[in-house]
């Protein structure tokens, strides 16, 4: 008996590993997808462009397709995310130095309540637009499972460049000229 019983659970175990990986790679997210399109130079319609959110502090709400025609730098954030404090100055400044060449910072709050996004923007000093995910279905959409990321999307909508953790202003500089030449 014993002779069986160790065979047949590494027989289970190996099968279970297996039908693991199948599910995996059945079931890759938006994220893998837009992340590998845009590797390829695919570029990828940004999802739910329509879909309009709340511009926070107001009773308006804006779509991504609203903002077609501009460079829209995207970058999902909280509040209570560490790494979204580091970047807002930096996206600020940005802000400040692309404004003249029609383009935009565009933040969208993940997974905070309004008036700690309100607080937020206002200790941050941030003047660019900042729509509310209350569903959080938007953000998902990009494959979103945390924060901060950051997506440029071109002038036709398109993503052209994603970074899925905090940025710096060396990526900017180097990711954004290209954006907003319409080489990507």
């Amino acid at each position: 008996m014993r002779r069986y019983v160790i065979p047949g659970i590494l027989v289970v175990a190996a099968a279970a590993l297996l039908a693991l990986l199948a599910f995996g790679v059945a079931h890759q997210g938006a994220s893998t997808s837009i992340d590998t399109a845009v590797q390829k130079g695919d570029l990828p319609e940004a999802p739910n462009a329509h879909m309009p959110l709340p511009i926070l502090g107001s009773d308006q709400s804006e779509s991504l397709v609203d903002l077609r025609g501009k460079v829209v730098v995207l970058n999902v954030f909280a509040s209570w995310c560490d790494p979204c404090k580091t970047e807002a100055p930096i996206l600020e400044h940005e802000q400040h130095v692309i404004a003249g060449r029609d383009a935009t910072i565009l933040g969208v709050t993940y997974l905070d309540n309004s008036s700690d996004s309100e607080r937020f923007v206002r200790q941050e000093h941030i003047t660019y637009p900042v729509l509310r995910d209350v569903s959080g279905n938007f953000v998902r959409s990009f494959g979103t499972t945390g924060v901060p990321e950051t997506f440029v999307i071109n002038r036709s909508g398109q993503i052209s460049a994603l970074r899925r953790y905090q940025i710096d202003q060396q990526w900017l500089q180097q990711t954004l000229p290209r954006i907003l030449d319409g080489r990507s």
